[in-house]
């Protein structure tokens, strides 16, 4: 279990790490062609929606690692899978249903997360 969780939560880490340093560091006009939606959102929103990706990334690794509150990486993989519950509920707001995928796969992913979490931490 131990290392299931760890391949499965440096992946998430990696894929949040990335999408939310972009949101951090890129204006608007950059991200929207890979994010159609932050035409309709205000830019705050957006880095702060990034902020918690990067700080999650970080929840999922750095508490196990060093021993220390190691509950807290449920608590970032709870915060992850929120917020695909917020880009699902995007997506079907603006018509977007089939773009949901990548959402969906990102919520599995994040409860795996949680479970293997659960278990083994």
């Amino acid at each position: 279990m131990e290392l299931a969780y760890w391949i499965v939560a440096a992946l998430l880490a990696l894929f949040y790490a990335y999408a939310g340093g972009k949101k951090v560091a890129q204006t608007r006009e950059q991200l929207q062609p890979m994010m159609g939606w932050v035409d309709r959102v205000p830019m705050p929103l957006v880095r702060t929606i990034g902020a918690l990706e990067l700080l999650g990334a970080l929840g999922l690794l750095l508490p196990p690692l060093t021993g220390v509150a190691p509950w807290l990486a449920v608590a970032a993989a709870t915060g992850l899978l929120l917020i695909q519950v917020g880009g699902i509920a995007l997506h079907l707001s603006r018509g977007e249903a089939r773009l949901i995928g990548l959402n969906i796969a990102l919520l599995a992913t994040a409860g795996v997360t949680i479970w293997l979490a659960t278990v083994w931490l």
